[in-house]
């Protein structure tokens, strides 16, 4: 292998060049965000077939691979799981009255969640348990910020048990097969997994709670905006009382403690002083009121919130009558696919048949006209809707319901068909009775005919963002070997760590994944890293494996920013975190990881 090319040699031929160059591209879309991640990788795919480096059957076959159909069924079976109430108990633990503390739940949340979470994807665990966490916290009197991050920690850590853990443990199966040491069994890193899910439970339960924030219990949006007042746009309906008056002498401002900050009548727009101002049906005006005058103001008829977009003869603010009303917060999860568009051109009034109240970003409120905001992963909405709609929320993906409604669903009587199922799905590979993919796929279809999961929601089930986002990065797996780009790389890597122990070795490969992770997506590290980190230990003479393993582990792991892994994403808003919270916290931990994980690699691999 030494005398083989090296990396600049590789990069100087013409296929090279343009891997390089979608490469660049791609990670400039995937840093910026200016891209959503997925159409970033099909962008990619389209590229090297279209500049002659990959053929297009080889820049596609990531969508055929085992593994990312296994996901598809996995996300599926979760739904069916979830939805017929197999996880009610979990839930209801979590929101136990036993449970006092945050240590205590961080000790329930590293016991029983993480290794749940070994063989369902965290995704829907974490938006399962984010309403029941923030109820919890609002009976205690307890800062979401100080159970919100153990949470997101827990179900990562816990996704390193088994193969099922997460969507990267399945591509990095599929990467080794293709690059021809085999796919990936169910409990092959689980010897290696559960040291590590030990060290971060220790972790979480003994030294992170100290490096928590406390952002204060009340801090949530909906309180937030009681005390300070809500930002929203409402509309002037013919008959209200304020039509024909002035600001100055109506009751609005002398009764109510409102302030009008824009007023909009058809092409008009008008800014303070607007005292003197007649007000006539159908102005629009953005206004800071306190929640209980805004509920007062619309009983009264006096104004009504306004819709996004009102279709030709339809009543604005008009609402279904007849219908229970309530007001509940979102959150915007990782992958929506609503992320990125203003709210205008969602029409969200008629897509959900909600109003938009508020918004938050972060720690702050938008105060601008809600129709111009545009929405972005992770964000907490408040809206206001009738209580069936508000139901039919928990069945989308595009949003996560941030409050408790168990008294208005109905009691659910599959729960034990679908643990049986679930159960079976496990065992039948572990005892290599079947293929864990036929496995996961039989288990979709026993859900549906047994009622646990309607046919419809089998596909609302399955997360594309992230199926697109795998099957098309697959490519550059691909590219990357046909181009001697990886054999090229890992000929320098070989050059500068020869005579290094393999610990070491493995630390300098781990450290560089979880570089490209909190930078990247864990995907994206795992196909291009697991190329040259094999040719790397074939020329050192290492276990090829090994590396795979350090790669896969590197990827899992994300534990600085909140963009390198999604669950953290989710439970920022909720959390009420900044950046650095989750850097503060997480520091700490990915040291010790990164200590740790090669040394338990050597003892595995018996280096």
């Amino acid at each position: 292998m030494t005398e083989s090319a090296g990396f600049l040699a590789a990069a100087s031929t013409y296929p090279g060049a343009v891997t390089l160059a979608v490469f660049a591209l791609s990670l400039v879309l995937f840093i910026s965000g200016w891209l959503a991640p997925e159409i970033t990788g099909l962008l990619a795919v389209a590229l090297l077939v279209s500049f002659g480096v990959l053929e297009p059957q080889q820049a596609v076959q990531g969508f055929g691979t085992p593994a990312l159909i296994t996901l598809m069924g996995l996300f599926a079976l979760s739904a069916g799981l979830f939805r017929s109430g197999g996880v009610d108990r979990l839930r209801a633990l979590v929101g136990s009255e036993v449970i006092r503390t945050p240590r205590r739940m961080i000790m329930l949340l590293v016991a029983v969640v993480s290794p749940l979470s070994g063989f369902i994807p965290n995704t829907p665990i974490v938006a399962t348990l984010l309403p029941v966490l923030e109820n919890w916290c609002q009976r205690r009197g307890i800062s979401p910020s100080k159970v919100m991050l153990p949470l997101s920690f827990a179900v990562v850590i816990g996704g390193t048990i088994t193969l099922l853990g997460t969507s990267t443990n399945l591509l990095a199966s599929d990467v080794s097969r293709q690059l021809g040491y085999g796919a990936i069994n169910l409990f092959d890193f689980t010897p290696i997994g559960l040291p590590l899910w030990l060290m971060g439970a220790l972790y979480m339960v003994l030294v992170g709670d100290r490096l928590l924030p406390d952002r204060g219990q009340d801090d949530n949006l909906m309180a937030s905006m009681t005390r300070q007042g809500y930002f929203t746009d409402v509309l002037i309906p013919p008959g209200s009382e304020l039509v024909g008056q002035s600001l100055h002498n109506s009751r609005l401002q002398r009764r109510f403690d409102v302030d009008v900050l824009e007023l909009h009548r058809e092409t008009q727009s008008f800014s303070a002083p607007l005292a003197d101002l007649t007000l006539q049906a159908g102005d629009r005006m953005l206004l800071r009121c306190r929640r209980e005058d805004l509920l007062r103001l619309q009983q009264e008829h006096t104004i009504t919130l306004a819709p996004v977009w009102v279709k030709p003869g339809e009543h604005p603010g008009e609402m279904p009558s007849g219908q229970t009303m309530r007001l509940v917060e979102v959150l915007l999860p990782a992958g929506s696919s609503i992320a990125g568009s203003s709210v205008r051109e969602l029409r969200f009034r008629q897509r959900y048949n909600a109003t938009l109240v508020a918004v938050r970003r972060g720690r702050e409120v938008i105060r601008d006209l809600l129709g111009r905001v545009v929405l972005h992963a992770g964000d907490v909405l408040l809206i206001q809707a009738p209580i069936d709609t508000i139901r039919g929320l928990q069945n989308r993906n595009d949003l996560v319901l941030l409050d408790e409604l168990e008294k208005d669903l109905p009691t659910t009587s599959r729960k034990g068909v679908a643990l049986v199922i679930s159960a079976l799905v496990i065992l039948l590979p572990m005892l290599g009775l079947l293929d864990l993919m036929a496995s996961v796929l039989l288990g979709v279809v026993l859900m549906v005919i047994t009622g646990c999961l309607r046919a419809g929601e089998v596909q609302r089930a399955i997360r594309w963002d992230v199926i697109l986002l795998l099957g098309s990065i697959f490519c550059f797996s691909v590219a990357m070997q046909n181009t001697g780009l990886a054999k090229g790389m890992a000929v320098d890597l070989l050059q500068s760590l020869q005579g290094w122990p393999a610990y070491g070795v493995l630390m300098a490969v781990f450290l560089l994944a979880q570089l490209f992770t909190e930078t990247l997506t864990n995907g994206a590290t795992v196909v291009l890293l697991m190329p040259i980190a094999t040719e790397l230990a074939k020329g050192l003479g290492l276990p090829p494996l090994a590396f795979i393993y350090a790669i896969i582990f590197a990827a899992s792991l994300s534990f600085l920013t909140p963009i390198g892994y999604q669950c953290n994403l989710m439970v920022m808003g909720p959390g009420r975190y900044r950046f650095y919270d989750m850097t503060r916290y997480g520091a700490p931990l990915t040291i010790a990881l990164t200590l740790v994980t090669p040394w338990l690699i050597c003892r595995h691999f018996g280096l």
